[in-house]
């Protein structure tokens, strides 16, 4: 099985890619002019805030950058396109020959290429409206090579490239917009099938759930899998066929005269964050677990702003419990200061909730641990058993126990419950035989 992806990503620049309507307007056809309308004689102005976004997306994604670029029109006739071409690239995008490596494994990047949003249809049951405010809004197009082969491969890619844009700035949602090419599921002569504007990662593994069975099926009773132009209906989880795929020699691809060549080189950018890379550096330099910090700063940079003010002063495991319990209580935010008092006291083992990041916040003393050493809490626990030796026989039986001595001794004690039951567990082990 081959699946490529050709993702289409809204850009966060104040206006358009070509004229200076804003990219915001809520209010439906608010935000339009003769440019992005294509009335006679109008001419676009490039963005240039649109391209220094799109170098830097290429830059993280190993792209290698051309020193010029420059555009060309697609001529299709639809309601959604007032000049009836979209401006996108061709022999001259932003980047080319990328790639992201994804579980041990590089998936190349074909290339990544600048181009204008077409006009957004509302659908009735007997009418169709447009709004022309989306008309022209900036993209970036990033087109893989067939080298994703499988649902777990496809969520990986999607997870890394969503990590990337965030810290470029950009916000992938619901908005992103991707066509899932798919071929050879049982057989390599089968033709290549295009699954066009599905949204969201849930959508992009439905289409490829059906199609794989689809396709399957086809393979199985011996017939052809046409190469054809479908659908994806998030609501009946299946694809619809909407036309034969076109060729590029069908959209009469031809230089846009009213557009100069562009020097990339001279756009400045900055350095890209790339999370996966900083976890990987960061366990190798201060014993993170790689996996787990991921998760953290992945999609966070208030984050990665606290574990870089942090790293190399606190162990690694109180900085991650810390960020931990700030995701917990929604209190990411935190000052630098703030987050150095909690890390003292995840130091300490002592308890965290609400009310202590609350007090932490104000600046307020936190009064909230005991004092009490590795020796003396495993004492502590041992005793409670044997006191209550019915704690010893219901856990036996029933294992929702061990977290009602957890609770217990953390409360009393004004410890953190996943210390606590560190020690429960190397007790119950050690002293009583059980696990």
């Amino acid at each position: 099985m081959k699946i490529g992806l050709e993702i289409h990503v809204s850009l966060p620049t104040k206006s358009k890619l070509f004229c200076s309507c804003s990219n915001s307007a809520t209010e439906p056809n608010s935000a339009i002019c003769e440019v992005c309308m294509g009335l006679p004689g109008s001419k676009p102005v490039l963005n240039k805030g649109a391209l220094t976004v799109a170098k830097r997306v290429a830059e993280a994604l190993n792209m290698k950058i051309n020193e010029r670029t420059s555009f060309v029109r697609k001529v299709y006739f639809y309601p959604d396109l007032p000049k009836s071409y979209q401006i996108t690239q061709l022999d001259e995008p932003i980047g080319t020959n990328g790639h992201l490596d994804i579980d041990g494994k590089q998936i190349h990047l074909r290339r990544i290429q600048l181009e204008e949003d077409p006009a957004k249809l509302v659908r009735g049951d007997d009418y169709t409206l447009i709004d022309f405010n989306r008309s022209g809004k900036p993209l970036v197009e990033i087109i893989t090579e067939p080298d994703i082969a499988s649902e777990d491969e496809l969520r990986s890619f999607i997870a890394e490239l969503r990590s990337i844009l965030y810290y470029c700035d950009i916000e992938i949602n619901e908005e992103m917009k991707t066509d899932l090419n798919i071929s050879g599921i049982d057989s390599e002569n089968g033709e290549r099938v295009e699954v066009k504007n599905i949204t969201g990662i849930a959508g992009l593994t439905g289409a490829l759930r059906y199609e794989i069975t689809r396709q399957s099926e086809l393979a199985r009773k011996g017939a052809k899998v046409e190469r054809e132009t479908r659908s994806y209906n998030e609501a009946e989880m299946r694809t619809v066929s909407m036309r034969k795929k076109e060729s590029d020699e069908e959209y009469g691809l031809i230089y846009d005269a009213d557009l100069t060549e562009y020097d990339l080189s001279k756009v400045k950018i900055e350095k890209p964050i790339i999370a996966s890379r900083v976890a990987h550096e960061y366990a190798s330099k201060y014993g993170f677990d790689p996996k787990i910090l991921l998760e953290l700063i992945m999609l966070s940079k208030e984050s990665l702003l606290l574990i870089d003010a942090s790293k190399g002063k606190y162990p690694a495991q109180a900085i991650t419990a810390g960020i931990e319990y700030l995701k917990k209580y929604d209190k990411i935010n935190i000052s630098k200061d703030s987050f150095n008092s909690l890390l003292n006291l995840v130091e300490k083992k002592g308890m965290v909730n609400k009310e202590t990041l609350e007090k932490i916040e104000k600046g307020e003393k936190v009064e909230s641990y005991s004092g009490i050493s590795d020796e003396e809490l495993e004492r502590t626990i041992e005793s409670m058993i044997n006191e209550k030796s019915i704690l010893l026989n219901e856990y036996e039986k029933n294992k929702k126990v061990f977290n009602f001595i957890v609770g217990k001794v953390a409360k009393e004690k004004n410890l953190d419950p996943r210390y606590v039951s560190e020690k429960l567990n190397k007790v119950l082990s050690e002293k009583f035989g059980l696990v």
